[in-house]
């Protein structure tokens, strides 16, 4: 049963889903499915993103090879998942930082506008 709502806004996302592996899909789809079934979500699967104003980062793992994929909770219920990179150093790179903060301000600068309805172009299995 799901307690969340896991979407996405724009291309962001979508576009950085379609360039990865098949292993590396299927994985970031598993943790998707925890987001939605998990009423307390584990640390290893999400991460507030500390000085931000409710940035939060879902962590993929697949053998050595990290992902992070940016989001932000609209309301108690739903995921925004907005842009995602691969991590190669300790720390999360403050660009990627502050694109995914660029794209959580368009988010809700869109949501504004028109009254909160948005888009579900979650990825499914091909």
């Amino acid at each position: 049963m799901k307690v969340r709502e896991v979407v996405t806004y724009k291309s962001y996302f979508e576009d950085f889903f379609k360039e990865q592996t098949r292993k590396v899909q299927d994985k970031i789809i598993k943790v998707l499915d925890i987001l939605e079934q998990v009423e307390r979500v584990p640390s290893t699967y999400l991460k507030y993103i500390e000085g931000t104003n409710g940035l939060f980062e879902v962590r993929v793992q697949l053998g050595n090879n990290i992902f992070r994929i940016f989001c932000c909770f609209d309301g108690n219920k739903m995921v925004v998942l907005f842009s995602g990179f691969q991590k190669k150093t300790q720390k999360t790179p403050p660009g990627e930082i502050a694109r995914a903060e660029r794209i959580m301000t368009e988010y809700y600068n869109d949501k504004s506008k028109t009254n909160g309805q948005h888009t579900d172009t979650r990825p499914t299995e091909k």
